[in-house]
C-alpha cells in the first residue's frame, strides 16, 4: 500500500521527538518515553487518533548508535517501514537553517523523508549472529585500547625514570593488564565460536583474511560494515565509506586543488585498514615494491599508502565475488 504518513524522530536517551505528516502538509509532533512500552502505546495512539494503518506509515530517524535499538526492534517486528539517514545528510538537505531544538529537528527530519520519499533505502536489520559479532568486536576494540594505554607509557619510561620507580609502576599495573589480557582472548574465543557456527560467514573471512596484510579482525569488520557484501557490494562504494576513495578538488581555472579523501568515513574500519596497507607492504613483494616505486617517483606517502588500501579492498571483494582464496596471477575461467 502507498505511504501516506511519515514520521520523523529525533532521538535521545531517554526520550524521542516524533513529527507525524499527512502528505507533507500538516504536523503533529509529542515527545514520547525511549522505552518499548512507551514506544507501543505511542504508535498504538497513532492508530487510533488517525486511522493511521502501519502498512501506511514510514518512519525516517537519524544514526544514533543504541539509543535507537529499542524503536527498530518494536518496527521491525510490526513489519513499518524504517529508513536510518545520516544526520549530515538530512542537515545539508535542508538548505540553510536557524535554530536547533528536538522538536525542530523531528520536523526538518519528516520534511527530508516526504521530499525523499521514492528515493529513501529502507533500513533491514543484520543478522543477530552479526549483531553479536559486532559488539564483541566493539569491545575488544575498547580493551586493546585500555591495554595499550597502560603498556606504551611503561614501556616508554625504559630510558627516562628511575629503575625502581618503573618497576613500581610494572607492579600496580600487573594484575590490571593480566586481566585485560585474559579478557581478550576470552572474547576472541567467543568470536571464532561464533564464526565456526555459521558457513557462509566462515567463508567469507577465510577468502577476504587470504589477501596478504589482511588479518581476521579486519575481514570480519569489512564483512559486517558491508552488510555480508550485500548492503554494499560496489567497491567504489565502499571505499568512499571508509574514506579512502580520492576525490578531486577543483572549480573552473582558478582552484586548483590537490585530490584528496572525505573526512566523512567509518574511521575505525579506516584504521583497521592502513594497518592492513602497512602490514601488506611489508609482507607482499609486490607491494612492497609498488610502494618503493611510487614513493622514489615523489609521490606523497600517505598517497601511496591510501592507493594500497583502496587495492586490498579492492582485492577482498574479487576474492568474494569470485568465491576463492586470493591468488596474485589468478585468471577467470572466462578469461
Amino acid at each position: 500500500m502507498e505511504t501516506v504518513y511519515i514520521l520523523g524522530i529525533d532521538i535521545a536517551k531517554k526520550t524521542f521527538r516524533a513529527a507525524l505528516t499527512i502528505e507533507g502538509a500538516n504536523f503533529f509532533e509529542q515527545e514520547v518515553e525511549n522505552n518499548s512500552k512507551s514506544i507501543k502505546a505511542y504508535l498504538q495512539g497513532l492508530r487510533k487518533k488517525f486511522g493511521v494503518s502501519f502498512s501506511q506509515l514510514m518512519v525516517c530517524m537519524e544514526h544514533t548508535g543504541i539509543y535507537s535499538y529499542p524503536l527498530l526492534e518494536f518496527l521491525v517486528k510490526h513489519h513499518i517501514k524504517v529508513c536510518v539517514e545520516p544526520a549530515l545528510q538530512i542537515k545539508q538537505s535542508q538548505g540553510m537553517t536557524r535554530g536547533k531544538t528536538d522538536q525542530v529537528d523531528a520536523r526538518r527530519i519528516a520534511q527530508y523523508a516526504f521530499k525523499n520519499r521514492q528515493g529513501l533505502k529502507l533500513w533491514k536489520a543484520q543478522r543477530p549472529l552479526l549483531q553479536k559479532l559486532k559488539a564483541l568486536l566493539t569491545l575488544r576494540d575498547r580493551l586493546v585500547k585500555t591495554r595499550v594505554q597502560l603498556e606504551v607509557p611503561i614501556q616508554e619510561a625504559n630510558e627516562f625514570i628511575e629503575e625502581s620507580i618503573r618497576k613500581g609502576m610494572i607492579k600496580n599495573c600487573k594484575d590490571t593488564l593480566k586481566s585485560l589480557r585474559k579478557d581478550i582472548l576470552k572474547i576472541e574465543g567467543e568470536i571464532d565460536s561464533l564464526i565456526k557456527e555459521d558457513q557462509p560467514l566462515a567463508q567469507q573471512v577465510k577468502w577476504a583474511s587470504s589477501v596478504p596484510g589482511v588479518g581476521k579482525f579486519t575481514a570480519l569488520n569489512v564483512i559486517i560494515s558491508s552488510g555480508e557484501f550485500d548492503r554494499i557490494s560496489d567497491v567504489k562504494k565502499f571505499a568512499c565509506y571508509v574514506g579512502v576513495a580520492p576525490f578531486e578538488h577543483s572549480s573552473g581555472s582558478s582552484i586548483r586543488g590537490k585530490t584528496r579523501v572525505s573526512k566523512m568515513a567509518n574511521m575505525t574500519l579506516k584504521k583497521l585498514l592502513h594497518l592492513a596497507a602497512m602490514s601488506a607492504i611489508q609482507c607482499c613483494e609486490e607491494l612492497k615494491l609498488f610502494y618503493q616505486r611510487k614513493v622514489a617517483e615523489g609521490k606523497n606517502k600517505m598517497s601511496v599508502i591510501n592507493a594500497v588500501r583502496n587495492k586490498l579492498i579492492s582485492r577482498i571483494f574479487a576474492c568474494i565475488k569470485n568465491k576463492r582464496l586470493y591468488q596474485k596471477d589468478f585468471k577467470h575461467v572466462l578469461a
